[in-house]
């Protein structure tokens, strides 16, 4: 890992960090005993809110602010939902925080139940990774008995029943709505919203949904104070970030940066990624997850107006869809001169097209279109109309779907032919180039 302030990972190559014994001895769980004794479950609250720190998941909404929406009916239970289906491609951070340190989401769920009046709760992992749902239900056994968890925790009248549910296999069910109805049995489809889950969500109770990153950070404010974690970041992009690093990289990996780290520093530096791998040149980065527009290297480095980039939410989308993107949950993928833009925006395609629950027609039936008609271009039988009709299609799907899903399969294709329409033009004009084994057109204006 990086050098620097760590919040989330400053254990976590400590032998034996995910047992108790160890993770107490590191300092664990003295934030449980500081909510449990010393505070008030709005005093909680306040302190996440005066943090700054933004939903980690991908949307970055202000964590504080969406605790504080949460209904609080009379004899009526409310829940908290740890969001750990990470399906996201290009995104493995919250993976690694589950398996390595499990502890430190457990103690986090403990804060965050307080906080929010919670005696049940639940952590939602991708159905995919069995063995990481067995080392949390370990960690929860270990929290129970040393008395965190269950009735009465340290003697404070606080009752919490922490339990781990496996996912349905389904990207539609990182969508908070989906993973509620999941989570009650049925099938995984968005619901229309209004009502939020805030008011009614799991068993039509108030609930909130949160990422694993998200709630992991709430020790850290606790014992050091929302201030303290004001301090750190750019602006409201406070604290810190797990970023997912991948692609034609010579360090990837899981990092933590501090926001507000120059771009260029996080790419070249061989204290995170330490440059394109030799002999190559950076062409374009998916810097949040495959649902976030690509960018060209030239305009990931420097804002539209010259202006050195940051890793920030701020930053990253400065200019718009038309020369910015999104830190969105931060799978970082970076690409080199070898990579075929039509070929990826295919297999992004591919994949948005799978994972549709096909309840809103303009994602059910676009994702497909979009899928058949890069294929199309991709094997050398496309024709310029194509690429206007994938721009359409597009369009049509943005903003037209009850959950994001439609949206995350419409900006990667809008966001690839805004940047890469030549390539996209190759493709069509000479098929069988474009088609041969190893074939990748290279505009060299755009490498760095």
């Amino acid at each position: 890992m990086a050098k620097g302030i760590k919040i989330l990972t400053e254990h976590i190559n400590t032998p034996g960090i995910e047992t108790f014994e160890v993770y107490k001895k590191s300092g664990g769980y003295a934030a449980v005993e500081k909510v449990i004794k010393k505070m008030t479950p709005e005093e909680v609250v306040e302190e996440v809110k005066k943090s700054g720190v933004r939903g980690r998941g991908g949307a970055g909404f202000p964590m504080g602010m969406k605790w504080s929406f949460l209904a609080k009916p009379e004899g009526v239970p409310r829940y908290l939902v740890c969001n750990a289906d990470e399906s996201e491609p290009g995104t493995f951070k919250d993976h690694f925080l589950m398996k390595s340190i499990p502890h430190l989401l457990i103690e986090g769920m403990i804060v965050s139940s307080f906080a929010l009046g919670a005696h049940k709760s639940f952590i939602y992992v991708r159905g995919e990774l069995m063995y990481v749902i067995r080392i949390l239900e370990k960690a929860i056994e270990e929290a129970k008995a040393a008395g965190y968890l269950g009735k009465n925790i340290l003697g404070s009248g606080y009752d919490l029943e922490l339990v781990v549910q496996p996912g349905g296999g389904a990207y539609i069910c990182g969508e908070e709505t989906a993973l509620l109805e999941s989570l009650e049995g049925k099938r995984g489809n968005p619901r229309n919203k209004p009502p939020f889950p805030a008011v009614k969500g799991l068993y039509q109770s108030p609930t909130v949904v949160n990422n694993v990153e998200s709630i992991a950070n709430t020790p850290w404010i606790i014992n050091n104070g929302g201030d303290a974690y004001a301090a750190l970041g750019i602006g409201r992009s406070t604290g810190t970030k797990l970023i997912s690093a991948s692609g034609h990289i010579k360090n990837p990996g899981v990092y933590e940066i501090e926001l507000g780290l120059p771009v260029e520093e996080f790419l070249y530096s061989d204290e995170f990624l330490g440059g394109i791998r030799d002999g190559h040149h950076l062409k374009a980065v998916v810097a949040g997850g495959s649902s976030v527009p690509i960018l060209p290297a030239n305009l990931f480095l420097k804002t539209a107006n010259g202006e050195d980039r940051l890793m920030s939410y701020e930053s990253l989308s400065d200019g718009g869809f038309a020369s910015g993107t999104m830190l969105g949950s931060g799978g970082f993928i970076a690409m080199d001169e070898t990579t075929c833009i039509v070929r990826n925006t295919w297999n992004f395609s591919r994949f948005y097209h799978h994972e549709s629950c096909g309840q809103c027609s303009p994602c059910r039936e676009g994702t497909g279109w979009m899928e058949k008609v890069l294929h199309r271009i991709e094997h050398g039988h496309g024709n310029m109309r194509d690429i206007d009709l994938l721009v359409d299609v597009a369009k049509k799907i943005e903003g037209n779907t009850i959950c994001p899903l439609g949206d995350a399969a419409a900006w990667p294709v809008a966001s690839a032919i805004r940047h890469f329409r030549d390539e996209f033009e190759w493709h069509v004009k000479y098929p069988k180039e474009a088609t041969m084994k190893g074939a990748v057109y290279v505009k060299e204006e755009v490498l760095v």
